[in-house]
């Protein structure tokens, strides 16, 4: 279950603009492309994740339903500010001893607020490279001690992790006219509260994604469709329960994420599909099945 809580908040993190115009970028991971000092971008992604593959004997299955809503901010040329408020629905359903049984929680998840510096770029017509750094802090403001008629929910099912948990990455980014691709590693700490502690995760990110077709409508600005594939590496550790490590939380996967891009000079329409090519879980961890994401970003 703890593989899939990044869903509602850092698969939030592509959070790009361009001076003019929208741009080809990951959708599943941040990107260095430039936000405009000034400018901004909103975007709003839904999310959808089936995870059945149960090692197991309750035969659980696992859906998230996830709304991330970035919220972007160029302060300076170099500088950008990011905020990221998750909804999250998370059911499990699993055989118990009395029968097939269905646990869900609702609401609001873990806010997080994050900050990105240019450290490099080099801009030449038509095209772009550029590395940043970045660093953000996930705050406790969702719920993590939701109940239902059998008790307490168990940690990774809940809303919030508690804790305040910091995380730090660099990526790179370089973009011509028809094509981009970038790569990102990242880490995130997770802190215990109320006796859980999720696992640390470590994340490497790769993208390509190249214009495939060129548009001329009635207002006379351009209009791009561009088709892709992003290849995520997702290491999580075990989780804690009052110190002691879950033997069933925690592992390796690898995801690769065809995705397709309609881009106008405000707004971008895209989706992914995120299927896991490998899966090294511990003990009787969930496997997922896929990840779908439909996302729309706004310039302003």
């Amino acid at each position: 279950m703890r593989q899939v809580y990044w869903v509602g908040c850092l698969c939030g993190l592509l959070l790009f603009s361009a001076t003019f115009q929208l741009s080809a970028a990951p959708v599943t991971f941040n990107t260095a492309l430039p936000v405009s000092k000034g400018e901004g971008v909103m975007r709003v992604q839904a999310k959808y994740l089936r995870a059945t593959g149960d090692p197991g004997s309750m035969n659980r299955e696992l859906t998230v339903k996830a709304l991330p809503i970035v919220g972007v901010w160029g302060a300076t040329s170099r500088w950008t500010l990011f905020g990221i408020v998750p909804l999250l629905d998370k059911t499990m359903e699993l055989d118990m001893p009395s029968g097939r049984t269905k646990r869900s929680v609702n609401g609001l998840g873990d806010v997080t607020a994050m900050v990105r510096y240019t450290a490099y770029s080099k801009d030449q017509a038509g095209r772009t490279f550029r590395i940043a750094p970045y660093a953000g802090i996930e705050m406790p403001t969702g719920e993590d001690d939701e109940q239902d008629a059998l008790g307490q929910l168990p940690g990774p099912l809940q809303l919030g992790s508690g804790a305040w948990n910091p995380a730090v990455g660099i990526v790179t980014t370089a973009q011509s006219l028809k094509q981009e691709w970038g790569i990102s590693t990242s880490y995130k700490f997770n802190n215990a509260a109320n006796g859980f502690e999720r696992g640390d995760e470590a994340r490497l990110d790769l993208s390509y994604h190249r214009r495939v077709w060129m548009g001329g409508p009635a207002d006379g600005l351009p209009h791009f469709l561009y088709v892709g594939l992003e290849g995520n590496g997702v290491w999580q550790g075990k989780d804690r329960n009052n110190g002691l490590d879950d033997s069933d939380s925690g592992g390796t996967t690898l995801y690769l994420a065809p995705t397709l891009q309609y881009i106008t000079r405000r707004t971008v329409v895209e989706s992914a599909v995120q299927l896991p090519v490998a899966q090294n879980l511990n003990g009787n961890a969930l496997e997922q099945d896929f990840i779908f994401t439909l996302s729309l970003r706004l310039n302003y």
